[in-house]
């Protein structure tokens, strides 16, 4: 028998494994469902978690941080994402994606309309993903929080994202911390942001820009009314 009344699961840390995996992709009826830190689901369950998503109508929140998703899985859940019209909360923090799920991923964010608060953290999204990220908050119009800490991000893909920041009117809330950001990306997310009208919340921890960034954004700081 279907459970139909239970709408939050947290099984975070529980260890489940594989067919624990393919069972709640089967009975997914739920708003909000929390597997960070399972690392043994495997491959198989996290793409029958995707294929379920595809048609799913009521799941909102979704936390899949630190399962070991990979490259095959995480493509997966990009071309669920497409089509999926419910979830508007996803983490995927921790799962080493790689450069070709950033792109897709990239791709979703030029397309998806009810995706919210995106988390990418750790997720060695360098080189071309990181821009084609930094390039969807163009035009996507409904993301607020976008985690990008911890080698996410490379100084082209910082100037990129700066450039972005110009013209995004939805983002709100942005993490950059810890991706090793050049001075000049400093200088140009210091620019942005005398543009950025709707950013209330930015982490810049952990960049080691010298006086010449801290000068640039106690400047922008400075001009923010009080």
């Amino acid at each position: 028998m279907q459970n139909t009344s239970l709408t939050n699961l947290n099984l975070n840390r529980n260890e489940l494994g594989e067919l624990a995996g393919k069972a709640l992709a089967v009975t997914l009826s739920l708003t909000n469902l929390d597997l960070r830190y399972n690392h043994k689901l495997g491959k198989s369950a996290g793409k029958a978690l995707a294929e379920a998503l595809r048609n799913n109508a009521t799941l909102t929140n979704l936390n899949l941080g630190a399962i070991d998703l990979g490259e095959s899985v995480g493509k997966a859940l990009t071309k669920t994402l497409c089509k999926n019209t419910t979830l508007t909360n996803l983490d995927l923090r921790q799962n080493w994606l790689g450069e070709s799920v950033g792109k897709a991923l990239a791709e979703v964010l030029c397309k998806n309309i009810t995706l919210t608060n995106l988390n990418l953290f750790a997720n060695d999204l360098v080189g071309e993903s990181g821009k084609a990220l930094a390039n969807a908050l163009c035009k996507n119009t409904t993301l607020t929080h976008l985690y990008l800490e911890y080698k996410c991000l490379d100084e082209a893909a910082g100037k990129v994202l700066a450039e972005a920041l110009s013209k995004n009117t939805t983002l709100t809330n942005l993490n950059l911390k810890a991706n090793n950001l050049e001075e000049s990306v400093g200088k140009a997310l210091a620019e942005a942001l005398r543009k950025n009208t709707t950013l209330t919340d930015l982490n810049l921890g952990h960049n080691s820009w010298g006086k010449s960034v801290e000068k640039a954004l106690a400047d922008v700081c400075a001009k923010i009314p009080h």
